[in-house]
């Protein structure tokens, strides 16, 4: 076994502040585990515009107690740096392992770098935590979950005081700043003098809910709800209650929060089978929506009643949700800017630019497309929506289920439904189709390997389609910051490439836009967007070699 390893284990040890951590490293070492041993210390978890996110565990590459004291020495640090020490920086956590603990610690430390820290009075949402950074006059937050990872996993999410997430420069200082942190013993970590908000500001989130819907709009949607074993139940029944929709009927196993999540393998509603307790009860209530957050509520998922699926529900992708909802907002007057990301479906700009409202395209995230100057409404294929901007400058998964229930509502009292609403803009704007060709990797050569590949040889066709444009992000798109990416245009579709930033995935965002002449052609424009799609799929594949 190398030496250094060992010593660096060592000395880690000696650090530790958690029992869990410190039983879990004096085991590998005693076993003389090189491979456990050379995993967790052959460097460390690096911190980036998507804060930290990693399995938890002992060491450096590890989520836990000493890592999480590192980063919030750090950030302590960085606002020091910038004329904010005694500024407000106030913490949110989930309910995952070790959430609570993580919090407590960013709290001393905060307190011990001479800022003033305010925890959120139990496992709340996180756009929970983003409205308190703006309502609270914070000049940080921290938001401590792994949204919708594994169990095994939790993360680190850094807010400044504008209410939005890190973008570059800030999480490059903030990474600087924790490096020069030194020994553990040394970081101040006082056992109180934090304060411990009260339900007030959740009280202040819930009345800031009501600006997203109408007033007298209609409120009749019946729904089914899942929390996805998350902290979204309380909160989300307790904005529909008071907006006047009939109470959600739970999905029952999966109403409370458990770090283990045991009914599902990924807590994504968009991941296979994620949603199959939900669907079982819609069949039972019967209800017009079935609404899913995913474990930290920031994202919202809508399913259908669809007597053509399996099951006799269907899942709205997200781009067809984000679509609907700038549908309805342009229906009701708003003014203002659309924005999305570029791995969105190009509906939403037709939809703006035929109402006469702006349009902006950013990078991935919610870090970019709640920058945006004069942005009205914001979506992200990935299930985000951001409908309240000056209330939330985030993705909110509980508004966006507002907003959806009153389309919804709308919708019924009219006698149509979402996907009446959804063929409207298909004859409109052409049926604008929309998938995604996702790997999950264990080693993350193979997603350096498929980028190479496609920059090395970029595919001149795809699905019998010649390619018009390839670009490679990386080195910048227009007014988009370089970004490691690659974005295939072709004759009526279109291709991103990108590694995941969360998750050890390579992504692949396909969109393909087929005309329709009349109602009569939606079945035939579906079967050839259907079509489409899959040969991009496998010829994309093809092209990446995975």
């Amino acid at each position: 076994m190398q030496q250094d390893i060992v010593d660096r284990a060592r000395t880690w040890l000696a650090e530790d502040p958690d029992p869990d951590t410190r039983e879990e490293l004096a085991a590998l070492l005693d076993a003389g585990d090189a491979d456990a041993l050379a995993e967790r210390f052959s460097g460390t978890l690096q911190f980036g515009t998507a804060g930290l996110r990693g399995e938890l565990g002992a060491g450096p590459t590890r989520m836990n107690r000493a890592v999480v004291i590192r980063a919030a020495a750090g950030l302590a640090a960085y606002l020091t740096a910038r004329g904010q020490g005694g500024g407000l920086v106030v913490i949110g956590y989930d309910a995952r392992h070790k959430s609570a603990d993580f919090a407590r610690d960013t709290a001393a430390v905060m307190t011990g770098a001479g800022l003033r820290a305010a925890v959120l009075p139990r496992p709340l949402p996180t756009p929970v935590l983003a409205y308190a950074v703006r309502h609270l006059g914070a000049v940080a937050g921290v938001e401590v979950t792994a949204s919708h990872n594994p169990p095994r996993d939790n993360g680190y999410k850094v807010y400044l005081g504008d209410g939005s997430q890190i973008v570059p420069p800030a999480d490059a200082e903030i990474a600087a700043a924790i490096a020069a942190v030194g020994p553990l013993p040394g970081v101040p970590r006082p056992k109180s003098g934090w304060e411990v908000l009260g339900e007030e500001v959740l009280a202040a989130y819930l009345e800031r809910t009501d600006a997203v819907l109408l007033p007298g709009s209609p409120r009749t949607a019946r729904t089914v709800y899942t929390a996805m074993h998350g902290v979204g139940t309380s909160v989300l029944t307790a904005a529909f209650a008071r907006a006047g929709f009939p109470e959600p009927v739970l999905v029952a196993e999966q109403a409370e929060p458990d770090p283990d999540f045991p009914t599902v393998a990924f807590p994504n509603p968009e991941e296979p089978g994620a949603m199959d307790l939900a669907f079982a009860t819609a069949r039972r209530a019967r209800p017009d929506l079935v609404i899913a957050n995913d474990p930290d509520a920031d994202r919202c998922a809508v399913a259908v009643p669809d007597a053509s699926a399996d099951g006799g529900w269907r899942m709205l992708r997200g781009d067809e949700v984000g679509a609907l909802l700038a549908a309805h907002l342009v229906r009701r007057g708003v003014t203002g800017v659309l924005a999305e990301s570029i791995v969105s479906s190009s509906l939403l700009g037709r939809i703006a630019r035929t109402a006469g409202l702006g349009y902006e395209e950013t990078l991935t995230g919610f870090k970019w497309i709640a920058r945006v100057d004069g942005l009205r409404y914001g979506y992200e294929e990935a299930l985000g929506y951001c409908v309240d901007p000056e209330g939330v400058r985030d993705k909110d998964g509980v508004t966006a289920a507002l907003l959806v229930a009153e389309l919804a509502s709308v919708l019924k009292e009219e006698g149509r439904t979402l996907l009446d609403l959804l063929d409207d803009l298909a004859l409109e704007h052409g049926l604008h189709a929309t998938d995604q060709l996702s790997v999950r990797v264990g080693d993350l050569s193979v997603i350096a390997d498929a980028m190479r590949r496609l920059r090395e040889n970029p595919p001149a066709v795809l699905a019998g389609l010649p390619v018009t444009s390839a670009e490679d992000l990386a080195r910048g798109a227009g007014r988009l910051p370089p970004t490691d990416g690659l974005r295939y245009l072709l004759d009526g579709a279109r291709v991103i490439v990108r590694p995941s930033g969360t998750e050890p995935k390579l992504k692949c965002y396909l969109e393909v836009v087929v005309p329709v002449a009349g109602r009569d052609g939606l079945p035939a424009a579906g079967e050839r967007a259907a079509e489409l799609l899959a040969a991009l799929k496998r010829d994309l594949a093809k092209a990446a070699g995975i």
